[in-house]
């Protein structure tokens, strides 16, 4: 039986992981046999430019810390070798963790489970939560429609200007004028 200081210590690591879980909007569980030291700080690289928390825990604290939160569901996966990955954005731990299987292959390192806003999500959504672009991606994607027409409008002044003569700074001045 472990003495008192133990037990409190790890008593204290399963409630902390706790609040981590219940305000993490999402994270994903990982099978990560089989990598290698430079793997693994190149992962932790990602993850901490992508604001992801990765650490690797003992089953027994997380099944517990799991058992807090009401996601006992995920017990079953908590076996072997066992990593989580959480993150306040609901994309990041997917995208990063997948993106990194991806690039290892050979099942060195494989997703085992995940959730999201609490409710244990299955793989074909932790798949397609990964395959979202990052938050700035998506905000250029979107900048970029809506500069289109802009940029095509300024693309027909200047070959009308350049078909007229002119410089193409006055044609563009003329033009509205023209109409």
């Amino acid at each position: 039986m472990p003495n008192a200081k133990v037990l409190s210590e790890k008593q204290a690591i399963v409630e902390s992981l706790s609040e981590k879980l219940k305000n993490a909007a999402a994270g994903v569980i990982v099978d990560y046999k089989g990598i290698t030291v430079a793997e693994d700080t190149a992962l932790r690289k990602d993850c901490r430019e992508n604001q992801v928390e990765y650490a690797v825990i003992k089953n027994t604290m997380l099944r517990r810390a799991f058992n807090n939160v009401g996601l006992e569901a995920l017990d079953d996966q908590l076996n072997g070798t066992t990593s989580l990955a959480i993150a306040s954005d609901p994309v990041a731990p997917a995208r990063v963790i997948a993106d990194y299987a991806k690039k290892l292959g050979d099942g060195k390192f494989e997703i085992k489970g995940g959730f999201m806003d609490g409710k244990v999500i299955d793989m074909a959504t932790i798949n397609s939560l990964a395959s979202i672009p990052a938050l700035p991606v998506l905000q250029a994607q979107v900048l970029g429609t809506m500069l289109a027409p802009i940029t095509g409008l300024a693309v027909v002044l200047k070959q009308i200007a350049e078909k007229q003569g002119a410089p193409a700074g006055e044609a563009a001045a003329e033009a509205p004028a023209a109409e």
